[in-house]
């Protein structure tokens, strides 16, 4: 078996929330066909599908009204809803886990372990601190450009007591991949539910830096928030995760209700933030770029798993 994959036996504590998923699995049939049976579909569509406002995907060549889109990431800046999403809404992302293995199962496709890695847009740190729990001996650079989350990502990694560096850097602004050359090549570049704060042109230049920045047979592996096919896929998006977020508020002590935590869902700061754009499209610049062996290795509504890696004859 491979050891990336016995993520709760590692002595890297700051893992220890790999043990199990938070919330509802929306794989599961069963835990979608329960609101519905409750709600009805009209009220299904009323709740989910009446008060939505998103670009839905077309195709491979998607680019029109989200290419020179100006991005308000500034908002993660802000403590209060870096700790908010921290605290209660990352515990409740469907497939959390799944996602986490996907991961260490495609850096385990390498012929080498992962030496050296950069978890770009870190947060605080989860991808990075999971390959550290499989791969002891590798090198972690974090990068960020929001305070709060950095800190968090610090406070975490003490426990792991591995050789890191964590830097506040802003990978939107163009040159930053320099002060990345002292560390790189990098084995892997991983990210977390951060690109889509880019406009598209931008997400195409910084996948095209980060293959820059790949040793050969390198890989590049992208936990994204995307674009939605349709309405349909975007209602079960969010209703999962407003569920999700009730229950992780229910087993925390919290008493809001699920109307209310809709309501603060819908009505987030950070949701003008997010430039999505779908994964097919975003499979297909990784091609162009000269990234192989891409894909989307996992995807349930809105979130997916998907990347490739730098030819080792490159």
């Amino acid at each position: 078996m491979d050891p990336g994959l016995n993520i709760k036996h590692s002595d890297c504590r700051a893992a220890g929330s790999l043990q199990t998923t938070s919330g509802i699995d929306l794989a599961n049939a069963e835990s979608i066909s329960i609101p519905l049976l409750y709600l009805g579909l009209d009220r299904f569509s009323q709740l989910f599908l009446a008060p939505v406002s998103v670009n839905f995907a077309r195709n491979e060549d998607y680019s029109v009204g989200h290419a020179a889109m100006k991005t308000t990431d500034s908002v993660w800046k802000d403590d209060k809803l870096a700790r908010r999403y921290l605290e209660g809404v990352r515990g409740a992302i469907p497939q959390a886990r799944e996602q986490l293995v996907v991961m260490l199962q495609l850096l385990g496709t390498r012929r080498r372990p992962v030496r050296r890695f950069l978890d770009l847009g870190c947060g605080d740190g989860i991808l990075g601190r999971t390959i550290l729990s499989a791969y002891p001996k590798a090198r972690g650079i974090f990068v960020d450009f929001s305070p709060p989350m950095l800190a968090a990502c610090r406070q975490r990694l003490r426990r792991c007591r591995r050789p890191t560096t964590v830097l506040e850097l802003d990978y939107g602004e163009a040159g930053w991949q320099d002060a990345m050359r002292p560390y790189a090549p990098f084995d892997a570049v991983v990210s977390g539910f951060s690109m889509h704060h880019q406009s598209d042109v931008r997400k195409r230049q910084l996948y095209r830096e980060i293959f820059d920045l790949l040793a050969p047979g390198g890989w590049f592996i992208n936990l994204e928030h995307v674009a939605p096919a349709g309405p349909v896929t975007h209602a079960l998006f969010e209703q999962g995760m407003i569920e999700n977020i009730w229950r992780l508020h229910q087993r925390q002590g919290r008493s809001l209700s699920r109307a209310a935590v809709r309501r603060h869902f819908v009505r987030r700061k950070d949701r003008q933030a997010n430039i999505l754009a779908p994964v097919e499209a975003q499979c297909a610049w990784l091609r162009r770029i000269g990234f192989a062996d891409v894909d989307c290795y996992l995807k349930l509504h809105e979130l997916a798993v998907f990347g490739g890696r730098r030819s080792r004859t490159v």
